[in-house]
């Protein structure tokens, strides 16, 4: 009995192996390069703008305005309180959603993330700008948050290339969207940071210099492409060319006081006012 089960089992693997399937050979072997060529996107090139050409916000009951920026524009608040009153002197019909995007603690480099993908802030998630519906966009000068790691010539380079190709971005995205740049209070070079950093004296200099540099290639980088610029930086210096300190948080020398985000606002309501920016 052992030996016709044994001869049954041999019998049965012969014919099983015999008539295995045998699969042909590729013709030709497939390159990894053309594989991730087949579905790789194409990157999406953007051209600077050369000379901007402001689009004209349509006549509407209400309007939506987002704001780009570091801690400085996360400093007007979330519900922008000052703001809506200064808007509410000159537009008393008009209804306005305001969304802030300043982000603390980050520099030019994250506002194409900031753009076009889904961010978390203080325990809040945030839709990508580009996905939202705005009439204006106001990108903030980032000059508090300076790409330090860079000597100063290279990190404004950058901060040029990116500026550019952040505007590039927008304005292919939403070109019927109104792109307004926006400097923001002056640094005391005297009080820098203040209450916040030990710093020396010279070192308080240097620091405040440094983002002086940063917000003032934000605003030529605006007169010399035609973009729409609200100049809080020059209006919140005296006439030496000093920084207002009423304008400056007493406690860190760096974010905007109370009268300060006051003053930013009013800046911001008073730039629409003064280029009809928006229809009444």
């Amino acid at each position: 009995m052992k030996q016709f089960f044994l001869l049954l089992f041999l019998l049965t693997f012969f014919f099983l192996y015999k008539n295995k399937p045998h699969l042909s050979p590729l013709s030709a072997p497939i390159s990894p390069s053309a594989v991730l060529n087949s579905s790789s996107p194409t990157p999406t090139v953007y051209q600077p703008i050369e000379i901007y050409n402001p689009p004209k916000v349509k006549p509407a009951d209400s309007y939506t305005i987002l704001f780009i920026g570091d801690s400085m524009t996360a400093s007007l608040g979330e519900n922008f309180d000052e703001l809506r009153k200064a808007l509410a002197n000159t537009y008393p019909n008009k209804v306005f959603g305001l969304f802030n995007y300043g982000f603390g603690a980050t520099n030019i480099f994250s506002v194409e993330d900031r753009l076009t993908k889904e961010s978390n802030y203080l325990g809040k998630t945030i839709p990508a700008a580009l996905d939202r519906y705005f009439d204006i966009i106001i990108i903030e000068s980032f000059g508090y948050n300076p790409l330090s790691q860079y000597p100063r010539g290279v990190g404004l380079t950058h901060q040029t290339e990116t500026l550019a190709r952040t505007l590039s971005m927008i304005n292919k995205a939403k070109p019927e969207s109104l792109i307004i740049l926006m400097s923001t209070i002056a640094p005391s070079k005297r009080l820098y940071a203040v209450g916040t950093v030990s710093f020396s004296s010279e070192e308080r200099t240097k620091q405040a210099e440094e983002r002086m540099a940063y917000l003032e290639n934000h605003i030529a980088y605006a007169q010399k492409h035609n973009f729409p610029l609200i100049n809080v930086y020059e209006k919140s210096k005296d006439k030496e060319g000093n920084a207002l300190l009423k304008y400056i948080n007493s406690n860190d020398h760096i974010h905007p006081s109370a009268e300060g985000v006051k003053f930013i606002s009013e800046q911001i309501a008073e730039y629409f006012k003064q280029n009809e920016v928006l229809p009444k």
